[in-house]
This record gives structure tokens, sequence and C-alpha cells, in this order.
């Protein structure tokens, strides 16, 4: 099942860089997978290219519904207590675009560079119209642009790598 639609966004095109670490988001989907979850992973890189927190969706294993892949790599930074510069200049990468609580999370943390694979639109297509599977409709970008701090936002980005992982694990 993949979405074609002519009025989905566009493919972003990514350096090797980026290319790299949301290939090692779309990893911990496929983990997340795996594991009884919806299939999400984040990254969280700085700078100066050191990975500092990882996540995948854990929401199955814990019963927790804020388990998201991106919720759980920013909680394992406050463990780390990283400053709000370098937060500034790190990046978060997600296999898919960030849901309106992760996009809040990630205002709040000071992260200033977004990059998704899957975006919401496509995503939606594969996990149909089920009450208990929508989301609140609100680009993540709606929501960096209402913050008084810059936030770059790129995606989507390798659709077919990122929609991989949502290939039947979505319920019609």
């Amino acid at each position: 099942m993949k979405p074609t639609p002519s009025s989905l966004p566009a493919e972003a095109a990514l350096d090797e860089r980026d290319g790299r670490y949301l290939l090692k988001a779309i990893f911990w989907s496929h983990a997340s997978g795996r594991r009884g979850n919806r299939p999400f992973g984040a990254v969280i890189v700085t700078a100066a290219n050191e990975v500092i927190a990882e996540g995948y969706n854990n929401t199955a294993e814990t019963g927790d519904c804020t388990g998201h892949a991106e919720m759980n790599a920013i909680r394992a930074l406050a463990e780390r207590r990283y400053s709000r510069e370098l937060l500034a200049g790190a990046t978060l990468y997600s296999s898919a675009e960030p849901c309106v609580m992760c996009a809040g999370a990630i205002f709040w943390s000071n992260i200033g560079r977004v990059v998704f694979g899957i975006d919401a639109e496509r995503l939606r297509v594969f996990r149909g119209e089920r009450q208990d599977q929508r989301d609140a409709e609100l680009s993540c970008r709606d929501v960096f642009d209402a913050s008084p701090h810059p936030i770059e936002c790129i995606g989507p980005a390798l659709i077919e790598e990122a929609s991989a992982a949502h290939e039947g694990a979505w319920k019609s």
C-alpha cells in the first residue's frame, strides 16, 4: 500500500550526513515494530556529529501513550543534562513527521533542527480511518512556526525507506 496522490508533499533531498542519521532513525522504527510497538524511531545528533540520544516507540510495551520515539529520545537527554545551547545546534531525526505532542517537546527541549522520513499525510493512509488510530491533523511545522526561536524542519525524506516499516503494521 503506497500512497501516491499528487497533493502529497514532495520528497526533500538530503546530504550524506542527514541521510545517514535518518536511516538510523528508520532502523529504530523497524526495531520498534519487531517489539510489538508502532514502528517509529528517533535519533538526536549534535552539530559535532555526536549521537546523544536514540529512541523508539514503546507504547505497547509500557502502556504509556506518551512513549513516542521522539519523546523517549528527548527524555534520555534530560538524564544527561545537555545545555540549551548545545541542543539549539542539534538535529532530531525521526522516521516519521513528529506529532503535535512530540513537536511541542522538541520546542521545549530547544532542539533547533528536525529531519523526518514519512510525512503525516502518507502515514494516515497506512493507519486508515479507525477512530483509535487517528491523530490531531496539525503539521509539526505549524507548531515550529509558532516558536519564538527558529526550528528548521526538513521532510519528508527517504519516503520509501521510512514507509517500509509501516507496511502491514497498521490494522484497518
